[in-house]
Protein backbone atom coordinates (compact mmCIF):
# COMPACT_ATOMS: atom_id res chain seq x y z
CA UNK A 1 0.00 0.00 0.00
CA UNK A 2 1.20 3.12 -0.72
CA UNK A 3 2.99 5.47 2.02
CA UNK A 4 3.20 1.89 4.03
CA UNK A 5 5.27 2.71 7.07
CA UNK A 6 8.97 0.74 6.83
CA UNK A 7 9.11 -2.11 8.39
CA UNK A 8 10.51 -2.86 12.26
CA UNK A 9 13.74 -3.58 12.79
CA UNK A 10 15.42 -5.05 15.46
CA UNK A 11 18.52 -3.16 16.95
CA UNK A 12 21.21 -5.70 15.89
CA UNK A 13 19.67 -7.48 13.20
CA UNK A 14 19.14 -7.61 9.58
CA UNK A 15 15.80 -8.55 8.12
CA UNK A 16 15.11 -10.82 6.03
CA UNK A 17 14.33 -9.39 2.50
CA UNK A 18 11.62 -10.66 0.26
CA UNK A 19 13.47 -9.51 -2.66
CA UNK A 20 14.56 -11.93 -5.68
CA UNK A 21 17.48 -10.47 -8.65
CA UNK A 22 15.61 -11.17 -11.79
CA UNK A 23 18.30 -10.52 -14.74
CA UNK A 24 16.66 -9.33 -17.72
CA UNK A 25 18.21 -7.86 -21.18
CA UNK A 26 16.44 -5.74 -23.93
CA UNK A 27 15.94 -7.65 -27.13
CA UNK A 28 18.52 -5.14 -28.73
CA UNK A 29 21.52 -5.98 -26.67
CA UNK A 30 21.50 -9.62 -26.73
CA UNK A 31 23.46 -10.82 -29.17
CA UNK A 32 21.82 -13.26 -31.86
CA UNK A 33 20.29 -13.07 -35.14
CA UNK A 34 17.04 -14.09 -34.27
CA UNK A 35 14.75 -13.68 -31.86
CA UNK A 36 15.19 -17.71 -30.80
CA UNK A 37 19.01 -16.98 -30.69
CA UNK A 38 18.67 -14.31 -28.34
CA UNK A 39 16.80 -16.21 -25.96
CA UNK A 40 18.79 -19.01 -25.76
CA UNK A 41 22.04 -16.75 -25.36
CA UNK A 42 19.75 -15.11 -22.42
CA UNK A 43 18.64 -18.40 -21.27
CA UNK A 44 21.79 -20.18 -20.81
CA UNK A 45 23.39 -17.53 -18.93
CA UNK A 46 20.88 -17.34 -16.18
CA UNK A 47 18.22 -14.19 -17.34
CA UNK A 48 14.51 -14.57 -16.94
CA UNK A 49 13.37 -11.90 -18.85
CA UNK A 50 13.08 -9.90 -22.16
CA UNK A 51 11.97 -6.48 -22.54
CA UNK A 52 11.39 -5.67 -26.48
CA UNK A 53 10.71 -2.32 -28.42
CA UNK A 54 7.45 -0.94 -28.33
CA UNK A 55 7.62 -0.34 -31.67
CA UNK A 56 5.84 -2.56 -34.10
CA UNK A 57 5.00 -4.82 -30.89
CA UNK A 58 1.11 -4.93 -31.68
CA UNK A 59 1.56 -6.89 -34.73
CA UNK A 60 4.51 -9.48 -32.93
CA UNK A 61 2.74 -10.79 -30.31
CA UNK A 62 1.88 -14.06 -31.29
CA UNK A 63 5.64 -14.42 -32.54
CA UNK A 64 7.24 -13.53 -29.48
CA UNK A 65 3.96 -15.77 -27.47
CA UNK A 66 5.01 -18.56 -29.44
CA UNK A 67 9.26 -17.92 -29.39
CA UNK A 68 9.03 -18.04 -25.01
CA UNK A 69 6.88 -21.28 -24.98
CA UNK A 70 8.64 -23.99 -23.09
CA UNK A 71 10.85 -21.21 -21.36
CA UNK A 72 11.45 -19.47 -18.35
CA UNK A 73 12.05 -16.36 -19.87
CA UNK A 74 8.92 -13.84 -19.30
CA UNK A 75 8.71 -10.09 -20.64
CA UNK A 76 9.87 -7.53 -18.32
CA UNK A 77 8.72 -4.10 -19.47
CA UNK A 78 8.56 -2.92 -22.81
CA UNK A 79 10.00 0.04 -23.75
CA UNK A 80 8.39 2.91 -25.73
CA UNK A 81 7.94 2.76 -29.40
CA UNK A 82 4.85 5.60 -29.01
CA UNK A 83 4.42 7.72 -31.48
CA UNK A 84 3.90 12.00 -30.27
CA UNK A 85 4.58 12.83 -26.71
CA UNK A 86 2.31 13.16 -23.71
CA UNK A 87 2.75 16.53 -22.85
CA UNK A 88 3.49 18.02 -26.21
CA UNK A 89 1.93 21.94 -26.57
CA UNK A 90 -0.11 20.76 -29.94
CA UNK A 91 -2.87 18.59 -29.35
CA UNK A 92 -2.90 16.59 -32.16
CA UNK A 93 0.24 15.33 -30.66
CA UNK A 94 -0.84 14.38 -27.53
CA UNK A 95 -4.02 12.19 -28.77
CA UNK A 96 -1.10 10.56 -31.14
CA UNK A 97 1.02 9.74 -28.19
CA UNK A 98 -2.31 8.74 -26.32
CA UNK A 99 -3.33 6.54 -29.01
CA UNK A 100 -0.24 4.57 -29.82
CA UNK A 101 0.74 4.02 -26.09
CA UNK A 102 -3.18 2.55 -25.95
CA UNK A 103 -2.36 -0.06 -28.40
CA UNK A 104 1.18 -1.02 -27.30
CA UNK A 105 -0.10 -1.39 -23.83
CA UNK A 106 -2.53 -4.04 -24.89
CA UNK A 107 0.05 -5.93 -27.03
CA UNK A 108 2.25 -5.63 -23.25
CA UNK A 109 -0.92 -6.74 -21.36
CA UNK A 110 -0.90 -9.76 -24.00
CA UNK A 111 2.57 -10.67 -23.23
CA UNK A 112 2.27 -10.59 -19.54
CA UNK A 113 4.86 -7.33 -19.47
CA UNK A 114 5.48 -5.56 -16.32
CA UNK A 115 4.59 -2.43 -17.95
CA UNK A 116 5.23 0.11 -21.13
CA UNK A 117 7.55 2.48 -20.53
CA UNK A 118 6.77 6.31 -21.29
CA UNK A 119 9.18 9.33 -20.97
CA UNK A 120 6.87 12.16 -21.15
CA UNK A 121 9.11 14.51 -22.92
CA UNK A 122 12.34 14.70 -24.73
CA UNK A 123 14.40 17.69 -24.21
CA UNK A 124 13.97 18.60 -27.88
CA UNK A 125 10.27 17.90 -28.25
CA UNK A 126 8.29 21.25 -27.43
CA UNK A 127 6.05 21.01 -24.26
CA UNK A 128 3.55 23.17 -22.20
CA UNK A 129 4.88 25.08 -19.31
CA UNK A 130 5.94 22.74 -16.99
CA UNK A 131 3.54 23.21 -14.26
CA UNK A 132 0.90 23.16 -17.06
CA UNK A 133 2.53 19.84 -18.51
CA UNK A 134 2.45 18.29 -15.06
CA UNK A 135 -1.25 18.56 -14.72
CA UNK A 136 -1.95 17.35 -18.14
CA UNK A 137 0.31 14.27 -17.40
CA UNK A 138 -1.75 13.27 -14.56
CA UNK A 139 -5.22 14.06 -16.28
CA UNK A 140 -3.36 11.65 -19.02
CA UNK A 141 -2.35 8.85 -16.75
CA UNK A 142 -5.73 8.42 -15.45
CA UNK A 143 -6.99 7.53 -18.82
CA UNK A 144 -4.27 5.53 -19.98
CA UNK A 145 -3.80 3.61 -16.22
CA UNK A 146 -7.20 2.70 -16.51
CA UNK A 147 -6.47 1.33 -19.64
CA UNK A 148 -3.47 -0.58 -18.64
CA UNK A 149 -5.15 -1.82 -15.69
CA UNK A 150 -7.87 -3.28 -17.82
CA UNK A 151 -5.26 -5.37 -20.30
CA UNK A 152 -3.01 -6.16 -16.73
CA UNK A 153 -0.33 -4.35 -17.29
CA UNK A 154 1.03 -1.03 -16.57
CA UNK A 155 2.36 2.71 -17.37
CA UNK A 156 5.85 2.86 -16.08
CA UNK A 157 7.23 6.33 -15.96
CA UNK A 158 11.13 6.85 -16.88
CA UNK A 159 12.86 9.47 -15.06
CA UNK A 160 15.87 10.23 -17.11
CA UNK A 161 18.83 12.69 -16.77
CA UNK A 162 18.73 16.51 -17.23
CA UNK A 163 20.98 15.94 -20.90
CA UNK A 164 17.85 14.01 -22.55
CA UNK A 165 14.73 15.29 -20.43
CA UNK A 166 14.39 18.14 -17.92
CA UNK A 167 10.82 17.90 -17.26
CA UNK A 168 11.13 14.31 -15.32
CA UNK A 169 14.72 13.47 -13.62
CA UNK A 170 14.10 12.16 -10.06
CA UNK A 171 12.01 8.68 -8.95
CA UNK A 172 10.59 10.96 -5.97
CA UNK A 173 9.08 13.20 -9.07
CA UNK A 174 7.75 10.25 -10.81
CA UNK A 175 6.10 8.69 -8.04
CA UNK A 176 4.52 11.61 -6.90
CA UNK A 177 2.79 11.86 -10.22
CA UNK A 178 2.11 8.46 -10.05
CA UNK A 179 0.38 8.78 -6.97
CA UNK A 180 -1.79 11.80 -8.20
CA UNK A 181 -2.92 9.83 -10.67
CA UNK A 182 -4.41 7.76 -8.22
CA UNK A 183 -4.57 4.59 -10.93
CA UNK A 184 -3.33 1.06 -9.96
CA UNK A 185 -2.04 1.24 -13.50
CA UNK A 186 0.34 3.96 -13.19
CA UNK A 187 3.30 3.11 -11.56
CA UNK A 188 7.50 4.20 -12.22
CA UNK A 189 11.20 2.58 -12.71
CA UNK A 190 14.70 3.71 -12.34
CA UNK A 191 17.61 3.46 -14.20
CA UNK A 192 20.94 3.40 -12.71
CA UNK A 193 22.77 5.29 -15.39
CA UNK A 194 20.86 8.40 -15.39
CA UNK A 195 20.60 8.32 -11.57
CA UNK A 196 24.43 8.38 -11.79
CA UNK A 197 23.55 11.79 -13.14
CA UNK A 198 20.37 13.01 -10.89
CA UNK A 199 19.96 11.36 -7.31
CA UNK A 200 22.13 12.31 -4.83
CA UNK A 201 21.80 8.59 -2.95
CA UNK A 202 20.86 5.32 -5.34
CA UNK A 203 19.40 3.58 -1.83
CA UNK A 204 17.39 6.93 -1.28
CA UNK A 205 16.17 7.46 -4.60
CA UNK A 206 14.47 4.03 -4.59
CA UNK A 207 12.94 4.07 -1.34
CA UNK A 208 11.31 7.35 -2.44
CA UNK A 209 9.77 4.91 -5.26
CA UNK A 210 8.88 1.97 -3.02
CA UNK A 211 4.94 0.97 -3.89
CA UNK A 212 5.71 2.29 -7.69
CA UNK A 213 8.71 0.98 -8.25
CA UNK A 214 8.34 -1.80 -11.09
CA UNK A 215 11.49 -2.23 -13.40
CA UNK A 216 15.09 -1.11 -13.06
CA UNK A 217 17.40 -0.24 -15.94
CA UNK A 218 21.50 -1.07 -15.57
CA UNK A 219 24.14 -0.25 -17.29
CA UNK A 220 27.54 1.18 -16.16
CA UNK A 221 28.19 4.20 -14.26
CA UNK A 222 30.27 6.57 -16.71
CA UNK A 223 29.73 5.13 -20.11
CA UNK A 224 26.32 3.94 -20.23
CA UNK A 225 27.94 0.71 -21.80
CA UNK A 226 27.80 -2.85 -19.85
CA UNK A 227 28.26 -3.09 -16.15
CA UNK A 228 31.93 -3.82 -15.31
CA UNK A 229 33.33 -2.13 -18.39
CA UNK A 230 33.27 0.91 -16.27
CA UNK A 231 35.92 0.92 -13.34
CA UNK A 232 34.52 0.99 -10.39
CA UNK A 233 31.20 0.34 -11.51
CA UNK A 234 29.17 0.02 -7.74
CA UNK A 235 25.36 -0.74 -7.57
CA UNK A 236 25.76 -1.85 -3.61
CA UNK A 237 23.26 0.88 -2.49
CA UNK A 238 20.76 0.42 -4.70
CA UNK A 239 20.73 -3.56 -4.37
CA UNK A 240 19.94 -2.71 -0.80
CA UNK A 241 17.15 -0.40 -1.25
CA UNK A 242 16.16 -2.81 -3.75
CA UNK A 243 16.18 -5.55 -1.16
CA UNK A 244 14.64 -2.92 1.35
CA UNK A 245 11.15 -2.83 -0.28
CA UNK A 246 11.36 -6.41 -1.36
CA UNK A 247 11.31 -5.98 -4.93
CA UNK A 248 10.45 -8.61 -7.32
CA UNK A 249 10.53 -7.48 -10.80
CA UNK A 250 13.66 -7.03 -13.03
CA UNK A 251 16.99 -5.50 -13.45
CA UNK A 252 17.08 -4.89 -17.50
CA UNK A 253 20.01 -4.50 -19.65
CA UNK A 254 20.38 -1.02 -21.29
CA UNK A 255 23.53 -0.50 -22.51
CA UNK A 256 26.44 -0.81 -25.06
CA UNK A 257 29.19 -2.09 -25.26
CA UNK A 258 32.28 -2.10 -25.88
CA UNK A 259 33.44 -5.39 -26.25
CA UNK A 260 32.21 -9.29 -27.44
CA UNK A 261 28.62 -8.87 -25.79
CA UNK A 262 28.55 -13.12 -25.72
CA UNK A 263 31.62 -12.66 -23.10
CA UNK A 264 30.26 -8.90 -21.61
CA UNK A 265 26.73 -9.77 -21.14
CA UNK A 266 27.66 -13.14 -18.82
CA UNK A 267 30.64 -10.69 -17.12
CA UNK A 268 27.95 -8.15 -16.16
CA UNK A 269 25.32 -10.58 -14.89
CA UNK A 270 28.29 -11.70 -12.42
CA UNK A 271 29.10 -9.12 -11.21
CA UNK A 272 25.53 -7.82 -10.73
CA UNK A 273 25.12 -10.82 -8.50
CA UNK A 274 28.03 -10.57 -6.18
CA UNK A 275 26.83 -7.23 -5.57
CA UNK A 276 23.07 -8.10 -5.10
CA UNK A 277 24.90 -10.60 -2.44
CA UNK A 278 26.82 -8.25 -0.96
CA UNK A 279 23.93 -5.63 -0.38
CA UNK A 280 22.06 -5.78 2.62
CA UNK A 281 18.49 -5.04 3.52
CA UNK A 282 19.53 -3.51 6.61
Amino acid sequence: MAGSCAPAIKEGTERRSKAILRLSSQEGVAPGDTLTEKLDFLEEHGFTGLEPHGGNLTGRVEEIQQALQNRDIKISAVVAGFQGFLIAKDPATRKKAMDSVKAILEAAGALGSTGMIVVPAFNHQESLPHRESRKVLVEKLQELGAHAARHNTRVLLEPLNRREAYFLRLLADAAAIAKDSESEGVGIMGDFWHMTWEETSDLGAIISGWDYLYHMHIASRKNRIMPGEDDGDNYVDGFKGLKYIDYQNYISLECGSEGDRRKTIPAAAKLIREQWDMASAF
